[in-house]
């Protein structure tokens, strides 16, 4: 072989190689997730709900320290940490954050219009801001849907259902999150047609929480309507502890009220959000878009009652009621 043809050969050769190279590289290459929450690090919740998202990811191929790293942050309900928290999971390159809420959503979505974001737990995401429509999202972001705003006005027919006395309603809210007005307007709207007195109250200060329940008890005929928001889940301890002292009724957005102590709730499973969200990532970290990938709604929603505090509330639930329900802690 003359010495020009030995050049191309080895060149050609050298090019040939080079992709299954760099396919090579990319697989080897640790992937990098960053998630940000707006509870707290130590919101006994979140082992169940991360230990979902990860076992979703081994299941897809992709184990913590072998191939992926995942980035936790905790805002604990504080935007101006939430705000901080997404800069800095953006700083650390991720190929992609996974949210949980609108609140931490739009945190996220404030910081990066580039990086792929999957959202789970946000109710409006289309009203919020997050996603152009349901079906074609249209920019870095995509996810999993909270609920529908209608849902908001099944937790005080629910309210009605168990406490058919019920002549007034406190509603615990965040009036600085498009889902918390959403939430409330639907409430409000079921209100006027039920004959029921509305009371709002914003969830932002624990001892505004306090002082408004306990005002709120000296009347009769209450109940309390806990919303969707990371300050509810933060103040989740507080709350049931006042339903339970001043012997208020209670329907919560989600299951983990109800473990903790809580009357009642009726929404989507959190664990199961996360296991989807998995799927998500996987899709993105293997080449897909978010803009691509349509925002999903819950399928379906669980009714879960706690029955020993119904008994120290001196309620009776109605078997109607008890024929609904997923789960009934005894």
């Amino acid at each position: 072989m003359r010495r020009r043809e030995f050049i191309v050969t080895l060149a050609g050769g050298v090019a040939a190689a080079w992709p299954f190279t760099v396919r090579a590289q990319q697989a080897d290459r640790i992937r990098r997730i960053g998630l940000l929450t707006g509870t707290r690090a130590e919101d006994p919740d979140n082992k169940a709900r991360f230990a979902a998202f990860e076992q979703a990811l081994q299941q897809l191929g992709w184990t913590p320290s072998r191939n992926v790293r995942i980035d936790y942050r905790f805002s604990g309900g504080d935007a101006t940490t939430s705000r901080k928290l997404a800069e800095e999971l953006v700083a650390l390159a991720p190929d992609v954050i996974v949210s949980t809420g609108g609140f931490s959503t739009a945190s996220v979505l404030q910081a990066t219009h580039t990086v792929p974001v999957v959202f789970a737990h946000v109710p409006d995401p289309v009203g919020s801001g997050f996603v152009d429509s349901l079906s074609q999202p249209g920019r870095n972001a995509s996810g999993f849907m909270q609920f529908e705003y209608g849902l908001s006005g099944k937790w005080l027919e629910l309210l009605k259902e168990i406490a058919p006395g019920l002549t007034r309603a406190m509603v615990l809210w965040d009036s600085a999150i498009p889902a918390g007005i959403g939430q409330f307007a639907i409430i409000q709207a079921a209100a006027t047609s039920a004959g029921v007195d509305l009371k709002p109250v914003n969830l932002s200060d624990p001892g505004e929480i306090e002082r408004a329940i306990t005002a709120f008890a000296r009347s009769p005929n209450g109940g309390l309507i806990v919303t969707a928001s990371a300050l509810s889940a933060v103040h989740r301890d507080l709350i049931i502890a006042l339903a339970a002292r001043h012997k208020l009724p209670a329907v919560y957005y989600e299951r983990f009220f109800v473990t903790g102590g809580g009357l009642i709730s009726y929404g989507a499973n959190f664990v199961d959000q996360f296991r989807a969200a998995a799927g998500y990532v996987d899709r993105i970290l293997k080449g897909e878009k978010p803009a691509d990938l349509p925002v999903q709604a819950p399928t379906k929603y669980e009714l879960v009652i706690n029955l020993k505090t119904a008994k120290a509330l001196g309620l009776t639930i109605p078997p109607s009621v008890l024929a609904r329900a997923g789960e009934v802690i005894e």
